[in-house]
């Protein structure tokens, strides 16, 4: 019994033989099987938004070593962000789902023809 084990760790049996098969067979219900009986603690991190919101992303060259983005986001995503402490983190917090750890460096509303706030731009560099 210790040389049938012997020669299964070290894999000593010619392609297609019976013991072969089944030392494939083997690491195949572990490889399928496995994920079903054992927790790899292996999911996905939750960091995208609950609900969809539009960004439109365009290029702006680059500040050093570093991309510089332009994303415009919607005004009615950033959830009542009124001061400008609020309305950057809100930015940012729409920002890093889609790009990953970013810089804000400014930004800017635009308003509709009768005055009202329906986007900001920003740069952003990552």
């Amino acid at each position: 019994m210790g040389k049938l084990l012997k020669s299964y760790f070290f894999w000593t049996y010619e392609r297609g033989s019976l013991h072969y098969d089944i030392m494939v067979t083997l690491i195949l219900i572990f490889m399928f099987g496995a994920p079903f009986v054992v927790n790899f603690k292996d999911k996905p991190v939750e960091t995208a938004a609950l609900h969809a919101s539009e960004v439109l992303v365009r290029e702006a060259g680059n500040k050093g070593d570093r991309s510089r983005f332009i994303y415009q986001v919607r005004a009615e995503d950033m959830t009542g962000a009124r001061s400008d402490a609020e309305i950057s983190a809100a930015i940012v917090r729409l920002v890093e789902p889609i790009s990953g750890e970013v810089t804000l460096e400014r930004y800017e509303p635009l308003y509709n023809a009768s005055g009202q706030v329906i986007a900001y731009n920003a740069w952003v560099l990552r």
